[in-house]
């Protein structure tokens, strides 16, 4: 059954072949040659394999025939190789073209003598033809696959990956080839099964042909650090497993059974080893830099490390909310470290120590940077190696690095944290468990790196004097506030006192000014509160309240200045705060009073309109653009009054929108101004009306 299925496979791959062949001589030139170096070698490696099918379809694999058409095949495939991976800008060595060139004529050499043999003399010299050719595939097998190597480093990284992957469909058949020839030199016994099942490899390799004919693989493919890393756990395992059949072997030939013996040996060293690997991290840190430095082209899996780092640096890992330390462990693990310092300046720029991460002493408070070392690395921007400052070979000798720092020798790294040329911070790193020199890779990842930090500390620097800006900000809207409240009692008692010198001796206007002077005291006691910081917030004073009372105290304050016309609904009532509107209605009219020219009138008109209740101030003044009304009117510190301050509408409006109300504004250019207050309505048995208003408004 094997022969028959063996006989199967070797038509298969003969129809493939040759189809692949006649596939690629129909394929453009133009298009092969922009898709690999040497097109026509392609189509030869194919014919020559077609021709190897052939007689393993007639005569079987392990035949005379077979192993001549293998010979021509090999040919082929050295001839692609060199015309694929070497060219003319980029020539094999010497020692790699003699080999080509032994292991082309070696094999054409033994096709020829072969071929002619059994022509000649039949079947009679089958068994030192057989031999002869066994062992040129050998040496041919085994020369192919170290071109393949070479060749693949050479020019990898600048082919397709089609064109690599048929190089490795060759070293897959060679090195299977190679496996059959040794297992029958070991054991005297040539492995049939394995010599039937060659055909179903050589079918293996033929979609590598087709791939690479097609624009498709412009990508290079690698492993992921963490696949690599398991493929040499499961090749480890795979050699222990033939050393301890190797083992058994050798012990079993010497004489008696001592392959029990030999696997129980291994597999006390394997787990000595093991348990080494697990319980020693100086094992574990040994192992890994081994395994990066010879197995890997970079020491760092550059994605891996800056997704860890990134989210180190964001994240509050196992409740560290604390940024320095996330930045000292960010910089550490990036290298191997296991622990780290972060430094920060103080008031006068010298560096002293803020956090650390796991650093395995105690840290004097007083261990700092001076300021001459801090300009200097901050204008060489140098990754101080202190290793080499401790054995005089730095970069940048005049470093003046601290005496601490020198004498500790468990400081490793000094990494400047720059942002925009400005250093804000400096890490220092703690020797790894394996010491080891920096290389140029190390410092520039720890310098991208200390660029990626001094982002995440430089914006929690400008958050925590945005911070303290607000607070200033706080405090500077308040008092101009309450400077604008003061000029505006100033003008009302400045005009008291005018109208005082030509009025006093009337009891009407006695009495208005005690009124008047009774009310600047009330608002200048309601400042002093405002100044305090536990002020309450208005809105959470809001009560049932009249309107009409209201309008007619603020129309008798207004009246030695203007006389206003109180237009009011009976009984209207506003769930609100009294005080606060009062200043509202009296800012309002003030502005008003300014606005308009001598002896117009000024109206505040009061109804209940859709659930709510309306206050219009109304004026007959200059007006108001719609521009003005929706840029200027309400924002801060924009007055069009000479020496005004520009806050009397803006605080009306919050006080306003603090009572779940707001201010709405009509007006045109020369045809007065209405402004109105929006309130929420009262209910008739004083219940809060505004509770509807609060939900729209929500």
């Amino acid at each position: 059954m094997l022969a028959a299925l063996s006989h199967l496979l070797a038509g298969a791959a003969l129809a493939g072949f040759a189809g692949v062949t006649l596939w690629l001589l129909s394929r453009p030139r133009a298009r092969m040659a922009a898709l690999m170096p040497a097109p026509k070698w392609l189509v030869a490696a194919a014919v020559a394999t077609a021709l190897w099918c052939l007689p393993v379809y007639v005569f079987g694999p392990g035949s005379a025939e077979g192993l001549v058409g293998r010979a021509l095949r090999n040919v082929a495939w050295l001839g692609w190789l060199g015309a694929s991976f070497w060219s003319h800008d980029a020539p094999m060595s010497r020692p790699q073209k003699l080999i080509q060139r032994l292991l082309i004529a070696i094999s054409l050499v033994a096709a020829v003598v072969a071929g002619a043999t059994l022509l000649r003399t039949g079947q009679s010299s089958l068994p030192w033809i057989g031999l002869s050719l066994s062992l040129t595939a050998m040496i041919t097998a085994s020369g192919g696959l170290l071109l393949v190597d070479s060749g693949v480093r050479h020019g990898g990284s600048g082919l397709r990956m089609p064109i690599v992957a048929v190089a490795g469909a060759f070293a897959m058949l060679w090195a299977y080839e190679l496996n059959v020839q040794l297992i029958g030199a070991l054991t005297g016994k040539p492995a049939s099964t394995l010599m039937l099942l060659a055909p179903a490899v050589a079918l293996l390799m033929l979609p590598t042909f087709v791939l690479a004919a097609m624009d498709v693989g412009r990508e290079r493919i690698r492993l992921s650090r963490p696949a690599a890393m398991r493929t040499i756990a499961l090749l480890g395992a795979a050699a222990y497993l033939v050393l301890i059949g190797l083992a058994g072997a050798v012990a079993r030939l010497g004489g008696g059974d001592y392959g029990e013996l030999a696997q129980g040996l291994f597999l006390i060293v394997a787990l000595g080893a093991g348990g080494l690997l697990l319980a020693s991290p100086r094992s574990r840190a040994w192992l890994s830099v081994t395994i990066s430095k010879h197995f890997f082209e970079h020491r760092y899996d550059y994605r891996t490390e800056w997704m860890r780092f990134t989210a180190t640096l964001g994240q509050s890992d196992e409740g560290d909310s604390n940024l320095y330390r996330r930045v000292a462990k960010a910089l550490a693990e990036l290298t191997g470290s296991p622990a780290a310092l972060l430094m920060l300046p103080d008031v006068q720029g010298c560096f002293r120590i803020a956090d650390q991460w796991r650093w395995p002493a105690r840290i004097d408070d007083e261990l700092s940077l001076s300021l001459r070392c801090a300009f200097t690395l901050q204008e060489a921007q140098h990754i101080v190696d202190l290793d080499a400052v401790r054995h005089g070979v730095a970069v940048e000798p005049d470093l003046a690095i601290p005496e601490w720092m020198i004498t500790d020798t468990r400081a490793w790294v000094v990494v400047p944290v720059l942002h925009f040329g400005r250093m804000i911070a400096l890490a220092v790193l703690h020797r790894p468990t394996v010491s080891r020199a920096l290389d140029w890779e190390d410092l520039d990842v720890l310098r991208i790196a200390g660029q990626q930090a001094a982002s995440y500390l430089a914006e929690s620097q400008s958050q925590a004097a945005l911070s303290e800006a607000k607070r200033f900000d706080e405090f500077n809207r308040r008092f101009a506030f309450i400077m604008h409240d003061i000029k505006n009692l100033a003008s009302q008692l400045s005009l008291l006192a005018r109208n005082a010198e030509r009025h006093a001796d009337k009891p009407e206007f006695r009495a208005d000014m005690i009124e008047t002077l009774k009310l600047s005291a009330g608002r200048l006691s309601d400042l002093l509160a405002r100044l305090s910081p536990r002020e309450r917030n208005r809105a959470s004073e809001a009560a049932h309240t009249l309107v009409e009372p209201l309008l007619s105290d603020i129309a008798a304050q207004m009246r030695p200045r203007r006389n206003i016309f109180v237009g009011c609904t009976t009984g209207l009532a506003a769930w609100a705060d009294v005080a606060s509107v009062r200043q509202i209605l009296e800012q309002l009219a003030t502005n008003a009073i300014d606005a308009s020219p001598e002896g117009s009138p000024v109206q505040i008109i009061a109804a209940k309109e859709a659930g709510r209740v309306r206050i219009d101030v109304l004026d007959q003044g200059c007006g108001m653009s719609r521009d003005f009304i929706r840029e200027e009117l309400f924002k801060p510190f924009v007055s069009t009054k000479e020496g005004g301050f520009g806050l009397g509408a803006f605080e009306a409006l919050g006080l306003a929108q603090a009572m779940n109300g707001t201010i709405e504004v009509l007006s045109e250019p020369g045809e007065g101004s209405c402004f109105t207050l929006w309130l929420p309505a009262a209910g008739e048995n004083g219940a809060d009306g505004g509770e509807e208003w609060m939900k729209v408004a929500s």
